[in-house]
């Protein structure tokens, strides 16, 4: 008997649905810088919301305490900016002019030590380094991919000027999310049918207070260990380096796992001018800057808020950094934390309370009947007695 034949039968609807999903998909690609813009501003909203809802218990308006918000941070970055800014400046621009010469230097190291291993041929050391190294090149690479990595991360703008207007467009959606933060929710979990509207809903506090907490936490983090490097190294003795050496070493740890080792590199091409244990003294001092922050100020102020394994959230700032630049490391990370949030109220808790009940003993119904004959049998004999 031969087996019956098995038909593939598409319907009209989904191939109208895959026509269409190609221009949608090329729309989508067309809108990535926006869509950036929105991933950016909502970090940003649910960063300050605290604020925003701090100043609206004293009975202010909350659209004019987003205001009063933005303008006092405003205040504090200009007036840190030119405070510090200019000299921070400086101090960056002399250590790129000082790459050449810390490679000269490393190569010249080198050179002594082959020499020292070989003393029938001493002019074996400058052939070798002739041959296969190219300072000049070296230093034009290094400077080069530092610059790609910047670029980067305005490479979904249209350069410098694109990328300020976007910062602003930025701060503009992230205030307009905070003053009218209840509308907007209302709105968008309308468009959800029953009943993931209601359950949308109630984790949009969640969410929010999860991703702030990340960024709030990331920042207070930052600004310690910023404050740490610049007294640290001004006492190892890089004091025309200190306060550019923090500023990078702040900048960077806002960055999970690779800030520390970013900010070391800039650290290190400084100390090896110094030349004997300054370079030695500054490897120890960043390592024990990477375990400080990752064995106490992490979890003592960013604590539990990423609530994600350290796996994902290293494999989450690789992803970023390879999409997005240096703002896919920033901004990925407490998305990802958002979206733990969601897995975790909408699927895993629910998952783990039916768990729960199916694993609960059930009383069979000959148990239940004799429970109940035994319970009824003295209200009948109590009727008759009476």
């Amino acid at each position: 008997m031969a087996a019956p034949e098995q038909r593939i039968s598409i319907s009209l609807s989904s191939v109208v649905l895959l026509v269409l999903s190609v221009p949608l998909l090329a729309l989508l690609w067309q809108l990535r810088s926006l869509f950036l813009l929105l991933l950016i501003a909502v970090v940003l909203a649910a960063s300050i919301a605290p604020v925003v809802d701090w100043v609206e218990r004293y009975r202010i308006p909350r659209w004019l305490g987003v205001v009063l918000t933005y303008v006092a941070i405003a205040a504090i970055i200009t007036g840190v900016a030119l405070w510090v800014g200019p000299t921070v400046v400086e101090q960056i621009q002399r250590l790129i002019r000082q790459v050449p010469v810390s490679l000269r230097q490393i190569i010249n190291y080198a050179e002594t030590w082959i020499v020292s291993l070989n003393d029938e041929r001493p002019d074996l050391a400058s052939e070798l380094v002739e041959k296969f190294i190219d300072v000049q090149g070296l230093t034009r690479w290094v400077i080069r991919s530092s610059q790609q990595l910047l670029i980067r991360s305005y490479g979904l703008t249209t350069g410098i000027l694109g990328g300020f207007f976007s910062v602003i467009l930025a701060l503009f959606l992230s205030g307009y999310m905070l003053a009218d933060s209840r509308t907007l929710v209302k709105n968008f979990v309308r468009l959800l049918p029953q009943p993931w509207d209601d359950r949308i809903a109630a984790q949009v506090g969640p969410i929010g207070n999860r991703m702030g907490s990340y960024i709030r936490g990331r920042v207070l983090v930052s600004t310690i260990l910023a404050l740490a490097t610049t007294v640290s190294l001004t006492i190892l003795g890089l004091k025309d380096f200190a306060l550019g050496l923090g500023a990078i070493s702040g900048f960077t740890n806002l960055i999970p796992f690779l800030g520390p080792i970013l900010g070391a590199i800039p650290a290190l091409v400084a100390a090896i001018s110094q030349g004997g244990w300054t370079v030695l003294w500054v490897l120890l001092l960043y390592v024990v800057i990477q375990n400080l922050e990752t064995y106490v100020l992490d979890p003592l102020l960013v604590g539990t808020s990423v609530g994600v394994h350290p796996l994902y959230q290293l494999l989450a700032v690789l992803g970023g950094t390879q999409v997005l630049g240096i703002i896919g490391a920033l901004v990925v990370p407490p998305w990802i934390a958002g979206g733990a949030v969601l897995l975790e109220n909408l699927y895993l808790r629910p998952k783990l309370m039916a768990e729960r009940r199916r694993s609960r003993p059930v009383n069979t119904p000959v148990e239940t009947s004799g429970v109940q004959r035994q319970s009824s049998s003295p209200m009948i004999g109590d009727g008759v007695m009476g």
